[in-house]
């Protein structure tokens, strides 16, 4: 498999993030529909930004809270700038078994928009091909967190700005933790024994899994000391070189992983057909399964885990480093070559300035890029905020690595609930970093 196939691969993974989950969804419409532009600049000479994006700006029938503080943030844009953001949209009608990953490649290599809202594969293939502006001179990029700068810099430029952090963690029912005398692990040692005792006193599955989140648990325990280690840069490089090998720092959370399916912690063939928080969500909130695994915006949202019966905490994955939140980035990017670059530019600024973002992390309440924007969390969110807050997580994405991780990661781990052994996921990797080398 070459680089430009397995991107493609990628592409057809459902990676959902909040704030940009309906980036990940698989379309079901007409077959072959060909690209176009389907909004054009007024021929009174209005200056147009054109925003391709999953989120519909209007529609009357549907409740969408992180549009709608994105809507917010447009509007802000458009009256001081005095531009019309014109959004096109993914929708299911229009592109069959195309995901939004797909299409967004399409329309950037042709330059069809201005602004595109991406998923962390795709900041790294159009950030490595030069297609996307350096946004790093933009005012509201001083603003950053490190975490979203280091995420989203490709080949020393900083391609992609989010108006949210998504962060992971593991969704856990304290009150049964209370029944069976167990403190929240830190560890994974300490996590094997939790579901031991959940196990033996009749909880069929400890863990509620779904075919796409179960990679949180590797990113946590491979990355701990790379990310909180303080030679973050340095161990980058060696596995960009080929020094050091991506399968030694996954073993250890793949090894994990094939422990909890091997004593019944997970239910293996349940989770390789099961949606996330709809495979998996009923029995958490039943109290049939104590510990799941979701994004921070679940705990928000009344549809997901946002209203339970029973004390709900977040808290990191088991680590060496104690309980690790894990953080993909999606992220706003600027077609190097489009027709209105510089005004789409000049839009992002706005809706990514500190301003803009206070607005949308409290409509949100979600964890704002800029380090100087915070809202009040969720009580049952406080343990995971903690963590980040402290400078403690892992990137389940990093465009400064050569292999892409969340699309390759997830999709390796589907090949261990398959039946693939620890050692033949290694070699998956393996295969990857000896093909993104010799691709270069």
């Amino acid at each position: 498999m070459n680089r430009k196939e397995n991107r493609k691969g990628i592409g057809r993974i459902v990676a959902v993030l909040a704030g940009a989950a309906a980036l990940t969804l698989i379309s079901c419409g007409s077959r072959g529909r060909e690209l176009k532009n389907l909004i054009q600049e007024d021929e009174g000479g209005e200056r147009v930004v054109n925003l391709f994006s999953p989120m519909e700006k209007t529609d009357p029938n549907a409740e969408n809270v992180a549009r709608s503080a994105s809507d917010l943030t447009i509007a802000m844009a458009e009256e001081e700038l005095g531009v019309t953001v014109a959004y096109k949209t993914y929708t299911a009608e229009d592109y069959q078994d195309k995901t939004y990953d797909e299409i967004t490649l399409d329309r950037a290599h042709n330059n069809m928009d201005d602004l595109y809202l991406l998923n962390p594969d795709v900041i790294l293939a159009l950030g490595e091909e030069g297609e996307l502006m350096d946004l790093s001179g933009l005012e509201s990029a001083k603003n950053l967190r490190d975490i979203v700068k280091t995420a989203n810099t490709v080949d020393g430029k900083l391609v992609a700005i989010p108006q949210e952090v998504v962060a992971y963690g593991l969704f856990v029912n304290k009150d049964m933790f209370d029944e069976y005398g167990l403190s929240l692990p830190e560890t994974p040692e300490e996590f094997l024994e939790c579901c031991r005792v959940f196990k033996e006193n009749g909880i069929e599955t400890p863990i509620g899994a779904n075919r796409w989140w179960l990679e949180t648990f590797v990113f946590a325990q491979a990355y701990a000391d790379l990310y909180n280690g303080g030679n973050t840069e340095a161990e980058i490089a060696a596995l960009n070189s080929g020094e050091a090998r991506y399968s030694d720092y996954m073993r250890p959370g793949f090894e994990f992983l094939k422990e909890l399916i091997d004593r019944g912690y997970v239910d293996a063939e349940k989770a390789l057909v099961s949606e996330a928080i709809e495979g998996e969500g009923e029995d958490f909130l039943a109290q049939k399964t104590p510990i799941v695994m979701a994004y921070w915006g679940a705990a928000n949202t009344e549809t997901a885990y946002g209203k339970t019966d029973f004390e709900m905490q977040v808290i990191g994955f088991p680590s060496s480093r104690g309980q690790m939140p894990v953080v993909p980035i999606t992220g706003f990017g600027v077609g190097a070559e489009a027709e209105h670059a510089e005004d789409a530019a000049k839009v992002l600024d706005v809706i990514t300035s500190d301003e803009a973002l206070q607005v949308y992390s409290e409509t949100n309440r979600v964890i704002s890029p800029s380090k100087n924007v915070s809202v009040e969390c969720v009580p049952a969110l406080k343990p995971l905020n903690d963590r980040i807050e402290e400078g403690v997580y892992v990137l389940g994405s990093n465009a400064g690595m050569k292999v892409e991780q969340w699309g390759n990661t997830c999709l390796i781990v589907r090949e261990l609930l398959g039946g693939a052994t620890v050692d033949e996921c290694m070699a998956a990797f393996d295969r990857l970093q000896d093909e993104t080398a010799g691709g270069e």
